[in-house]
């Protein structure tokens, strides 16, 4: 068995917890505004085709470029969000293990 007193190994375990939390909380916070950003970039993309197929840029759209790098924001975004949402829930996993 540990010679710790009961005191010490109890406030070294709850250091370790606020510093988890800390981790997780910065974590979802980045996962949070990287959500944040996939919207802006799907409204974007939204507004841009409106604009294009209202005939607001009289025939001069550059729509078909804007549309390939919008969606390829969107994708890059997405797996972002995707694969920090994965490691976030991993690493609640084997915190509570």
């Amino acid at each position: 068995m540990n010679d710790k007193k009961i005191d010490e190994r109890t406030f070294e375990f709850a250091l370790k917890i606020v510093h988890a939390y800390k981790f997780l909380v910065d974590r979802k916070d980045f996962t949070s505004k990287m959500a944040i950003a996939s919207k802006e970039a799907r409204d974007t993309l939204y507004r841009a085709r409106l604009l294009a197929e209202s005939g607001f840029f009289n025939g001069h759209s550059p729509f078909d470029d804007i549309y390939t790098e919008i969606r390829s924001i969107i994708n890059i975004i997405t797996r972002i969000v995707k694969t920090t949402t994965e490691k976030n829930s991993k690493l609640n996993t084997q915190n509570l293990v």
